[in-house]
């Protein structure tokens, strides 16, 4: 069993207290500091114990050219001119983004699969099993881990290290991800890291 790590989104417009995009953490919420300091605990301790970590963005043209605006919250990426690639916005949270020759992969609809190297990558890895977290739970986390699970993969979501803007939405899609797959703390799955 290969395990490799997918944090997904851990980006500046998401994550920090002025970026542009609220689906992920709440404006003013409490916790942004926690959620920060538990993803890089997850972040570390995968490296420490050696499991690889692919770590996903999210990023459009400075134009938003390569947008399909099918859906609310790609409009609202556009309205806001967020998550253009090269800006402040789109750059990983300070601690949280991939170390040197780590891979990368950047895609632009909800599902961190679609039209992205994503798959190629885990194969290179020989992936078998998936932990997955980031931003949003509800949006990102839940729709790729969804695909993971669909196409064969063991599916694991950290849910400390998950957060959506509305709680009650976080925890509706970890109810759901429960029927996929496991969802656990850092701590267990840093102890499942330590048990390989």
């Amino acid at each position: 069993m290969t395990t490799v790590v997918i944090a997904m989104h851990y980006q500046n417009e998401v994550l920090h207290a002025r970026g542009r995009i609220r689906v992920g953490v709440a404006e003013g919420a409490a916790g942004r500091d926690v959620l920060a300091e538990r993803a890089g605990r997850l972040l570390s301790e995968a490296r420490r114990h050696g499991v690889p970590v692919v770590s996903v963005r999210i990023a459009f043209r400075p134009d938003h050219a390569d947008v399909i605006r099918n859906c609310k919250i790609f409009r609202d990426v556009v309205a806001n001119r967020a998550m253009v690639d090269g800006e402040w916005g789109a750059e990983f949270h300070e601690g949280l983004g991939p170390l040197p020759g780590e891979h990368v992969v950047k895609h632009t609809r909800v599902n961190a699969f679609y039209g992205s190297q994503l798959e190629e990558v885990l194969r290179v890895l020989g992936a078998t099993r998936l932990v997955m977290a980031g931003i949003a739970t509800n949006s990102v986390v839940e729709t790729t881990a969804r695909h993971a699970a669909d196409v064969g993969y063991e599916v694991i979501v950290v849910a400390d290290a998950c957060s959506s803007g509305n709680p009650a939405l976080h925890e509706a899609a970890l109810e759901n991800l429960r029927l996929l797959g496991e969802v656990e703390s850092v701590d267990e799955v840093v102890a499942r890291f330590a048990a390989r």
